[in-house]
């Protein structure tokens, strides 16, 4: 994870817009709020009864025609990656997106829009510090149509992207940039586009009823018959439709000769987006979609979450830890036989790392499997929540004055088994900042250098006297 620490940010007040959604024909209001830190982007279906919420997760995604599309427990958020790519661009870590439809507006085709609300409302920066995934060696997905994507080692977030559509009218382009910086001035503004041919099978089958010719460049790839020119007309609400010598239909200018690249670039920036992370490496993508865009991310998201559980905590533990037993006796009320962590290492505000030194003498193996003997993984629980204890109770002047009690324990895994002559190390992060005395953290038992259990833990602190 990053070594340059910054501060997540959030936008300091609500803003809203309004359009038509493109493939439903929908009027459509968007409404960007404030959320707390360690939100991510997080979708509301104001529409819906209890409003749902679909965050901006790969793993929501389930079709990706003409946009990528999410469905959470039956809720879907169509063409997603406009909105998304205006969010990463400026740099927005925590956001409601409220709609009242399934589509946000398609405004113009771009980000533009987005990016102007987004700003109107302007930033706010939160307490919590951001989380960036530094890309260390070669991530690759690749289709079996040539499209490719590859994530590399660079020092800032770098997109580039190469099409090549293989027609004469949009020949081969490219289009980079360097620093997100560069979104606002250099991609945020370039429209989506279309082959005649796809809008014809569009239209054949009603999927463009917002679409109206200012928001999308046409590229005519084929001969146009005056029928088609006819439904076109019709489609679109014109007295007059022709074809401009650069082949794009005349209802708009090009904002730049490589557009499409452009627009692609920003494509894939909504779409990574659904990663839920920030990134520090550079992206190449060759012949991108939305298809081999969420399957890289996908991938991408994979080997994240592998990567920070296999984090194993690095410690000397020959140097003096920071607490030993009768310091944590000093914080903790626990004592033998259930006094289940040994030393200290590190300590924060936000996160802490303790060992536990498993031996034969444990009680515990007495008559826990006496031929074969295997820690529990409830006590493996436990000496993780005693660990998170610490961390807890290094929010009040006075730990000796309070308790902490488990509220719920959520997703509990036991990755390997736990015998005698084990170091456990432990390792909890918390998830959100301490709030009325409430503690959410993740939890991570290492041993051998490789993951034995994970579970995020939550406790409340109480006053004990």
């Amino acid at each position: 994870m990053a070594d340059r620490i910054s501060k997540q940010t959030t936008i300091q007040e609500e803003v809203s817009l309004e359009g038509v959604g493109l493939h439903t024909g929908k009027e459509v209001k968007l409404t960007f709020k404030p959320a707390p830190e360690n939100t991510g982007y997080v979708f509301v279906r104001a529409d819906l009864e209890g409003k749902p919420q679909v965050e901006a997760d790969v793993s929501y995604v389930v079709n990706t025609k003409r946009g990528t599309n999410l469905d959470k427990n039956g809720v879907s958020i169509q063409t997603s990656e406009h909105v998304l790519a205006a969010c990463v661009g400026l740099e927005i870590d925590n956001l409601y997106i409220e709609l009242n439809s399934s589509e946000p507006p398609i405004m113009d085709g771009s980000s533009k829009y987005f990016v102007e609300a987004l700003e109107k409302a302007g930033t706010v920066e939160q307490d919590a510090d951001r989380d960036e995934y530094v890309v260390t060696e070669i991530i690759c997905y690749r289709d079996e149509n040539g499209s490719e994507i590859i994530a590399m080692p660079a020092d800032e977030y770098q997109v580039t992207t190469m099409v090549d559509f293989g027609t004469k009218v949009l020949g081969t382009q490219n289009a980079s940039i360097d620093h997100l910086s560069e979104f606002k001035t250099e991609i945020a503004n370039s429209r989506t586009f279309s082959f005649l041919h796809e809008i014809e099978t569009l239209l054949e089958h009603g999927l463009i009823k917002g679409g109206d010719l200012n928001n999308a460049i046409v590229y005519v790839d084929k001969e146009i018959s005056e029928e088609t020119l006819k439904k076109l007309r019709v489609a679109f609400n014109r007295d007059e439709i022709s074809v401009k010598p650069n082949g794009i239909l005349d209802n708009l200018t090009l904002h730049y000769p490589n557009e499409a690249a452009r627009h692609k670039l920003l494509d894939v920036l909504g779409d990574v987006a659904l990663v839920g992370t920030r990134i520090r490496g550079k992206i190449i993508a060759t012949k991108p979609g939305h298809h081999v865009n969420t399957e890289f991310a996908k991938k991408l998201a994979k080997v994240i979450k592998a990567e920070k559980r296999n984090n194993v905590p690095k410690i000397d533990l020959s140097q003096p830890p920071l607490m030993d037993v009768n310091d944590i006796m000093d914080t903790l009320p626990h004592r033998s036989p259930f006094l289940l962590v040994d030393k200290i290492y590190e300590l924060t505000d936000t996160h802490v790392i303790g060992m536990k030194n498993v031996t034969m003498n444990e009680p515990f193996f007495v008559g826990h499997f006496p031929g074969k003997p295997v820690m529990p993984g409830v006590l493996q629980v436990e000496a993780m929540a005693q660990t998170g204890g610490i961390l807890a109770l290094k929010s009040v002047p006075d730990p000796e004055n309070y308790l902490t009690f488990f509220m719920k324990i959520d997703n509990v895994r036991f990755k390997r088994q736990v015998v005698p002559g084990d170091t456990l190390i432990f390792k909890l992060e918390l998830l959100a900042p301490i709030r009325r005395g409430i503690c959410q953290m993740q939890g991570y038992a290492f041993v051998n250098g490789q993951l034995a259990t994970e579970a995020i833990l939550m406790a409340q602190i109480v006053k004990s006297k």
